[in-house]
């Protein structure tokens, strides 16, 4: 289960230390084999590859005649890059993965369970307050999925 937010550098040859603290569990769960993809927040997704294996026979099943569907295909398995931990637990992030983030030199590494997002920290820190703003809790409207969480 990977959950938080760490701060990351981005080395000038495109890499990124995933932080020790998810190392271990990483190199047992999938021997430092990840995927990283796109989102269409344009942020990217870093998956260890058992878990990207489950997402990606659910996305292949998809009806190809939804043009959502078709374009979702396109970007997440057009996208999709094998990447492996080195022996600094850094993962080498291609020029167009990079390119499609806008990252640069820093980012946010935030756990969402089965996986990873890497955004820009730049992008993360303007997201993030859109986001509270945008839930609206301040003036009483919520959604229905959010009415049955309690916290």
């Amino acid at each position: 289960m990977f959950r938080g937010a760490s701060q990351v550098a981005i080395d000038g040859k495109g890499r990124v230390a995933i932080p020790t603290r998810y190392r271990d569990h990483l190199t047992t769960l999938c021997a430092g084999q990840m995927i990283v993809t796109v989102d269409r927040d344009q942020c990217l997704l870093v998956y260890p590859l058992p878990a990207w294996e489950a997402v990606e026979v659910e996305l292949m099943q998809l009806a190809n005649l939804d043009r959502h569907a078709r374009q979702l295909q396109r970007l997440l398995m057009g996208y999709a890059t094998e990447v492996s931990m080195d022996g600094q637990g850094r993962l080498q992030l291609t020029p167009p993965l990079r390119k499609f983030a806008y990252l640069e030199s820093r980012g946010m590494l935030i756990g969402q369970g089965n996986k990873f997002e890497l955004w820009s920290e730049e992008r993360w820190e303007k997201n993030q307050a859109e986001w509270l703003a945008d839930l609206g809790m301040e003036d009483g409207e919520m959604s229905t999925a959010l009415q049955k969480l309690s916290i």
